[in-house]
C-alpha cells in the first residue's frame, strides 16, 4: 500500500467535505498520525526467519539420516561384502567381454 497515494486521496476527500458538529477535534490529525505510524515490513526480518526455518528442516533432515543411518541392517553383513564388491569395482575394467 502505497501511503502517500493514500494520504494525497484522504486529504482530497477532507477538503471537499467540510468537518461537522459531530466529528471530533483534531480527528484528522489522530487518523494521520495512526497511518504514518502503521508498522513497515521488514525485509531483513523476513529473510532471517525464513533462513532460520530453512536451518531447522536441514536439522531435522540430518538427524534422521544420522538415525537411518546407524539403524541394524539384519539382511546384509556389510564388512563381509566389502572386499568381494571393492575387487569387482577395481577389475570391472580388466573384463573383456563388457567393456562397458
Amino acid at each position: 500500500m502505497n501511503l502517500d497515494k493514500l494520504h494525497n486521496k484522504l486529504v482530497a476527500v477532507a477538503r471537499k467535505n467540510p468537518p461537522g458538529d459531530q466529528v471530533p477535534y483534531a480527528f484528522e490529525q489522530r487518523v494521520m498520525a495512526r497511518l504514518s505510524t502503521a508498522p513497515r515490513f521488514d525485509e531483513w526480518a523476513a529473510w532471517a526467519r525464513s533462513l532460520w526455518y530453512g536451518a531447522a528442516v536441514c536439522a531435522a533432515v540430518a538427524v534422521l539420516m544420522s538415525v537411518w543411518s546407524f539403524s541394524p541392517d539384519g539382511e546384509q553383513d556389510l564388512a563381509a561384502n566389502f572386499s568381494q564388491d571393492l575387487e569387482q569395482t577395481i577389475l570391472s575394467p580388466a573384463d573383456a567381454e563388457n567393456p562397458w
